[in-house]
């Protein structure tokens, strides 16, 4: 009898959190800037809810339940971890794309957070307004001002202004005060200025000439046109490659660096798979080997508005490829 009401207790735990999975992971990204530590954290979550699911008295929603709980398992994984910057919040000046890059592994890097990831084969389909919301608020340029937040004062501006809990809400997630949540929302608010306003356009809101413009840029690097991949930015744009330790900004430093540093060289020595990273449009480049098949370069989330590419972050780690659901290396060509 026991084994058959814990079978029926499973079945109705799984039914009735499945489903928010995804947006976890996405909360999780949030909080550690780290996809792969987000993925680990969401397993512990659903550990630790199902060891306490018979005491759950639906005091709350099964999602808020959830949530408190991946809150603090983040904030007690957060006690262990510094905060993970992109170049540019390092405090330096921009680089000289003319010298050699250097890697830099000692640190943590702001990671990628591929769509595919929150809403691929492990996660149960969403309703694509569900998808958009549960997007807000991963786009880089505001995850990396989450970044510069203490882990509580993080917790509070994510549970407060991304997810729209109340403030008794979310004062009951952390174990603490209303006045508390409030004093540490304004503060975060002050910090952080408006990093969401600044962030790239997710894919759901961008026009048909945006797409146009993330195309040429694609193509541009398939043809090798310099010109034409800074052509389709700002003249105050920003390049970054973590865990290359420099950044690069406006046009004429891009294109040196593309010139100097990338070792493609003719049109064809790369390819590009677009996906979505962090709800903005993003692609997987590939560069041509000796053999001809094409292997995992860089995955490059762009921030584009207004028509017009902002800045670009080139991640070289193979973790965000496969996070992606994108091959390990293409065929060769012709």
């Amino acid at each position: 009898m026991s084994t058959q009401l814990e079978q029926t207790g499973q079945a109705d735990f799984e039914e009735t959190t499945a489903p928010l999975r995804g947006e976890l992971i996405a909360h999780c990204y949030r909080m550690l800037g780290s996809a792969s530590e987000a993925e680990d954290l969401v397993q512990e979550t659903y550990l630790r809810a199902w060891k306490a699911y018979h005491r759950f008295e639906g005091r709350s929603t099964v999602r808020t339940w959830m949530y408190t709980i991946a809150t603090n398992a983040c904030l007690t994984a957060l006690k262990q971890q510094g905060r993970r910057p992109l170049p540019s919040g390092l405090g330096g000046p921009p680089g000289d794309p003319r010298q050699p890059v250097v890697e830099d592994r000692s640190r943590d890097w702001l990671e990628p957070l591929p769509d595919q990831l929150v809403w691929g084969r492990d996660a149960v389909p969403v309703d694509p307004a569900d998808a958009t919301e549960a997007a807000e608020g991963t786009q880089l340029a505001f995850m990396a001002a989450l970044q510069e937040l203490p882990p509580l004062q993080r917790a509070v501006l994510v549970l407060r202004d991304v997810l729209q809990f109340s403030a008794a809400e979310t004062a009951a997630a952390l174990d603490t005060t209303v006045a508390s949540v409030n004093s540490a929302l304004q503060r975060s608010r002050a910090t952080i200025g408006e990093g969401l306003d600044r962030a790239g356009r997710r894919v759901s809101e961008l026009t048909a000439h945006d797409r146009e413009v993330f195309a040429a840029f694609c193509d541009a690097f398939e043809r090798h046109d310099i010109d034409a991949v800074v052509g389709v930015m700002t003249e105050q744009a920003v390049w970054q490659m973590p865990p290359f330790d420099r950044y690069y900004v406006g046009r004429e430093d891009i294109a040196a660096l593309i010139e100097h540093q990338c070792p493609a060289r003719v049109g064809g020595d790369l390819r590009m798979l677009p996906v979505v990273a962090n709800g903005q449009p993003a692609v997987g480049m590939y560069l041509r080997g000796p053999d001809g098949a094409y292997q995992q370069f860089q995955l490059c989330v762009v921030d584009l508005r207004d028509g017009v590419i902002t800045g670009v972050v080139g991640f070289f780690d193979g973790d965000a490829f496969a996070h992606a659901g994108l091959p390990e290396q293409l065929p060769a060509t012709g």
